[in-house]
């Protein structure tokens, strides 16, 4: 197994420490998040360690680097949530959709479960609203993540994600992979 690759931010977003670790995050027994936390919502300055980290990656790495960075969360660090909807199927997907989003500040968002699908609107995703509110420069492809991640994360499932809008709100889908044709990275708007 390759070691999972993670980043620590410490002072400001200049200072970036890489982690490497063959430990794998595990949930806690009756968690749908593959945390723990005491808090009811987190901290919204994580955005800013994320997409700092988002840039500093495609700088070092180039855009394969980036997408690899992220497909590489939605297979491991995500692990124990993928095995959880590969146990529970769409149930397990809109439940945790629901424990993510109920402890992200500021999120405006509804998860529906349907019969062949789990629909995500986000009318306001926590992270860009964040960004904007903090005043910092959004990495243009930030709202990719979210399909290369989630994508990751539902393959094992036999699941798939297709995603259209981005920017501040969108509409995921989950729903069985080969249902419905590759995901048109066009549909998924630039941040700016």
């Amino acid at each position: 197994m390759q070691p999972f690759i993670g980043f620590t931010f410490y002072g400001n977003s200049r200072t970036i420490i890489c982690v490497i670790s063959d430990r794998q995050p595990t949930a806690g027994p009756s968690s749908a998040l593959p945390y723990t936390d005491t808090k009811p919502v987190g901290a919204p300055d994580f955005y800013f360690a994320i997409n700092s980290t988002f840039r500093f990656i495609e700088q070092k790495l180039g855009r394969d680097g980036l997408l690899r960075y992220w497909k590489d969360l939605g297979t491991r660090y995500f692990a124990p949530v993928t095995k959880s909807w590969v146990d529970g199927g769409l149930d397990a997907v809109s439940g945790y959709w629901r424990a993510f989003f109920d402890a992200e500040p500021d999120a405006d968002v509804s998860v529906e479960r349907g019969p062949d699908r789990v629909t995500l609107t986000v009318r306001q995703c926590p992270a860009i609203h964040h960004l904007r509110r903090g005043g910092r420069e959004i990495v243009p492809d930030f709202c990719e993540h979210c399909f290369w991640v989630s994508d990751a994360m539902g393959e094992p499932a036999g699941l798939t994600v297709r995603i259209a809008g981005g920017n501040g709100s969108c509409r995921q889908e989950f729903l069985m992979a080969g249902a419905t044709p590759e995901q048109n990275l066009n549909l998924i708007n630039r941040c700016s």
